[in-house]
């Protein structure tokens, strides 16, 4: 484990669960906290370093939790040490070195993925599954919604005070707001539900007032709140990518429908629970929904697990995160531009 941050927990709890997987190490430069970690799930081996850890590299794999800027450095380490790499989401701070990671990781032919954790959502996976059996026809719209209100309510304590909220509202901390935060989830949402690839992109982001001077303490509150995207799908759909964290009534909602010629799809996720419904068929002359069973799916974790096991990739990989990068870039760099040409899968 590199990194002991909050997400450290969820990654000890599900690698625990894998019989086949020994957590054996955890990095981190704060001794307290990794301490804490390092007693709770009875890991043995403990540094400080990332170098203390590959001199001892007696370990195959690595997750990477380091803040989001450290994960170009400590991923191409830990690829040239060979070394089998989970990393947290976003892949990279930016597309040139999301591009860098990805290419080293397939130069060394290592198993390399991507913490996009709604992945784990079935009625995503079966909504994936109805549109590509051609469930709902020919795609024409789509609209994907993340809706967050923390900086509403105080559900996750108070932003005004909290650190591990306050740099998310700050760019010289590190922060891409809302796009580079959650933005990665609802895009990958979106084209993995849609199954198909955003062919371009114009964006609008805004940074709305929060605090007197738009300052708290240390922290200049510049990064963006809100995101607006209209996006066009290599299926030839057009449609709606949004995310805020001012959607008052909503702790963590993703939102994802998608209408076609023969029927339209809806898919709800809350982080807990999930629905899809579905309207098809001749209940298309009477706008009639009906809700649609979604079978279990794996978590990233597990999917990872096998991977780690098979020696097989699995998805989301860095190529995937890196795409999606390319477009988060965009939409922050030429907000408010004209429409910038993405080809598919590059």
């Amino acid at each position: 484990m590199l990194g002991t941050g909050h997400i450290a927990r969820a990654h000890a709890l599900a690698y625990k669960a894998e019989p086949d997987i020994e957590m054996v190490a955890a990095v981190e430069s704060n001794l307290d906290r990794l301490g804490a970690i390092a007693d709770e799930h009875g890991i043995r081996h403990r540094f400080r370093t990332l170098d203390q850890a590959l001199d001892w590299g007696a370990f195959d794999a690595a997750v990477n939790m380091t803040p989001d800027d450290v994960h170009y450095p400590t991923t191409m380490r830990l690829i040239a040490a060979g070394k089998y790499v989970f990393c947290e989401k976003p892949l990279a701070g930016n597309y040139r070195d999301a591009v860098a990671m990805r290419d080293a990781a397939e130069a060394a032919a290592i198993v390399n993925m991507v913490n996009l954790t709604y992945r784990r959502d079935p009625a995503l996976q079966q909504a994936r599954r109805m549109v590509l059996a051609g469930a709902i026809g020919e795609m024409k719209h789509f609209e994907a919604t993340y809706y967050q209100s923390w900086l509403v309510g105080n559900h996750w304590g108070d932003w005004r005070t909290g650190e591990r909220w306050l740099w998310r509202l700050s760019a010289k901390h590190g922060s891409r707001g809302v796009v580079g935060d959650v933005g990665i989830h609802i895009v990958d949402f979106a084209i993995f539900g849609a199954a198909s690839d955003i062919t371009s992109v114009s964006s609008r982001v805004k940074t709305f007032k929060k605090a007197e001077n738009d300052r708290i303490g240390e922290y200049v509150l510049d990064a963006n709140d809100t995101c607006l995207m209209s996006v066009d799908l290599a299926n030839g759909a057009l449609g709606v990518i949004q995310a805020t964290r001012w959607a008052t009534g909503h702790k963590n909602t993703m939102g994802l429908s998608m209408f076609g010629t023969r029927g339209a799809l809806r898919v709800l996720y809350d982080g807990e629970t999930s629905s899809l419904m579905c309207c098809a068929g001749e209940d298309v002359n009477t706008q009639t929904w009906h809700p649609v069973d979604c079978p279990p799916t794996p978590t990233t974790y597990q999917r990872f697990a096998e991977a780690l096991r098979t020696g097989v990739n699995g998805e989301p990989d860095f190529r995937h995160a890196a795409k999606i990068q390319q477009i988060l870039d965009l939409c922050i760099e030429r907000s408010d531009q004209a429409t910038t040409f993405i080809a598919p899968g590059r």
